[in-house]
């Protein structure tokens, strides 16, 4: 069905060649406001709105009278034959019209929920927590060779011992994307990587080689050029970060919280949870 309404609505959209002209005060509207009536069933503009704020953005760079009569149409036809299918629908029809439901409420929550959560001052206050009242960081400028074996990486460093530059031998046997510069790592910070690695970083002087070191991604041989505190950024180069992290911390939190003050009781026992390809069911 959604298929359908798509389909629906790029073909009305698509074949709108004519537009209207409109002087009416927007302060004089509102949502409830009858655009038009199809059997006696109102179209309104608040319905309009609601479907253009939906739309992809290449249907947003038509010309304003082109989308309204788009809409208008895709809503009128809706309407027309959504009397239709009242009188069709199944059960799974309502089944599936109840998740959707469940859904949007859902996200009205979670949406709003991550918005309050990443306001201008909570941004703010995180920045500061992070950035401006912590601990100044270290940053460390690597490079690594990375093999699959011990045995390997070992062969590595007995190599690089002997006076083997280690960006040639990294370009030759890394197995890695840093492998074409060298190894080289650039600067970052030890929360950045996996903490075998960062361990074994944090202890080392400029210029020293150390290997090998086993990760979750293979046997590295580890390279340190040098150390420097951590340079702060600025709140407009970490906003969307932070911006993200409040959101999803907030939305989790809220998830949380929510099922913790609910009542759940699942009825489960028994179930074979191959029951749910079995189509069936949904016209019982």
């Amino acid at each position: 069905m959604p298929k359908l309404t798509k389909l629906l609505g790029s073909v009305a959209i698509a074949a709108c060649l004519a537009g209207a002209a409109f002087a009416q005060d927007t302060k004089d509207l509102k949502a409830d406001t009858v655009v038009a009536t199809v059997d006696g069933q109102d179209v309104t503009l608040g319905q309009m709105i609601t479907v253009r704020e939906g739309l992809p953005p290449e249907y947003l760079q038509l010309p304003d009278d082109v989308l309204f009569n788009g809409i208008l149409d895709q809503l009128v036809q809706q309407t027309a034959l959504s009397k239709i299918g009242e009188g069709m629908k199944t059960k799974k029809d309502d089944i599936a019209l109840e998740v959707e439901r469940r859904a949007y409420l859902a996200g009205i929550v979670l949406d709003k929920t991550a918005t309050d959560a990443a306001s201008d001052a909570a941004i703010q206050k995180a920045y500061d927590e992070k950035f401006v009242n912590a601990a100044p960081g270290v940053e460390y400028h690597a490079a690594h060779i990375i093999v699959p074996t011990e045995d390997e990486a070992k062969a590595v460093k007995a190599d690089i011992d002997g006076g083997k530059d280690f960006a040639e031998e990294a370009k030759e046997k890394s197995q890695d994307g840093a492998a074409q510069n060298g190894g080289d790592l650039g600067w970052f910070t030890l929360d950045k990587m996996v903490p075998e690695f960062s361990e074994v970083i944090a202890t080392m002087k400029p210029d020293e080689v150390v290997g090998p070191i086993q990760t979750q991604y293979g046997w590295h041989v580890v390279k340190l050029f040098d150390s420097r505190p951590a340079q702060t950024p600025t709140l407009d180069e970490v906003r969307d970060q932070i911006s993200a992290e409040l959101r999803q911390t907030a939305v989790q939190d809220r998830v949380t919280d929510t099922l913790k003050s609910a009542k759940v009781v699942k009825e489960t026992d028994g179930l074979d949870p191959a029951v749910l390809k079995d189509t069936t069911i949904l016209g019982k």
